[in-house]
């Protein structure tokens, strides 16, 4: 028994329908292919299913740019016109938005002023003074982040000093060092000794002297 014809109206069911459109797109795309190799014809096929998948055929060697230019020659239907004017439309409405923007940075900086009344005047004035305002807060903002970074920096250079005093008191209460906390008060102050070399009495310098005898005037 031979197979039914399908009618010809939309399937219902959205599965199916799914399934039916799949299965004749491949075998459109298959028909488009055969076209072109056997009658050296240039196609091209565009198809959007309902669920907004798209799909393509262009033979190998055809522009679809000048195919499109072909159909509108021979059918007279100018398919971007209508793109064209909407393009238009849009083109008109942004000019018209940048001659308003233009015009308020004008009375912004006092110019142009001649054709507002006092409605408009005042609603400038306000927005002069909450852009004022804005200025005046970012400001002090910047400020406040300055000095903020100002005092971490002090902070750690008064840490990086500390750190240093210690050292130089633990070299001084170490007896390898060479030198006492007085010795170098007494360099620093250029008292008697300005150049003291104070050690261990045990110790000897390398011309084989005491180190303790040894100090100038």
């Amino acid at each position: 028994m031979g197979r039914g014809r399908i009618e010809i109206r939309k399937i219902e069911n959205a599965t199916n329908r799914q399934v039916t459109y799949s299965k004749r797109r491949l075998g459109i795309m298959k028909k488009a292919k055969e076209l072109t190799v056997l009658c050296d014809a240039e196609v091209s096929i565009i198809m959007l299913s309902s669920t907004g998948k798209f799909a393509e055929y262009c033979s190998p060697t055809t522009d679809l740019k000048k195919v499109v230019d072909r159909y509108q020659q021979v059918s007279g239907i100018d398919l971007w016109k209508d793109q064209y004017e909407r393009m238009q439309t849009t083109l008109r409405h942004l000019e018209g938005i940048n001659h308003k923007l233009r015009r308020e940075i004008r009375q912004k900086m006092g110019e142009d002023l001649d054709g507002l009344g006092i409605k408009e005047l005042r609603g400038l004035e306000q927005s002069l003074d909450e852009s004022l305002r804005l200025v005046r807060q970012r400001k002090y903002h910047v400020i406040a982040t300055q000095t903020e970074t100002y005092k971490k920096k002090l902070k750690s250079t008064h840490e990086a000093h500390r750190s240093l005093v210690h050292e130089l008191e633990m070299k001084g209460e170490h007896p390898d060092y060479g030198f006492s906390m007085e010795d170098t008060f007494a360099m620093a102050n250029g008292g008697p000794h300005m150049f003291a070399f104070g050690g261990h009495p045990n110790r000897h310098d390398i011309l084989g002297h005491d180190s303790h005898d040894l100090s100038l005037a």
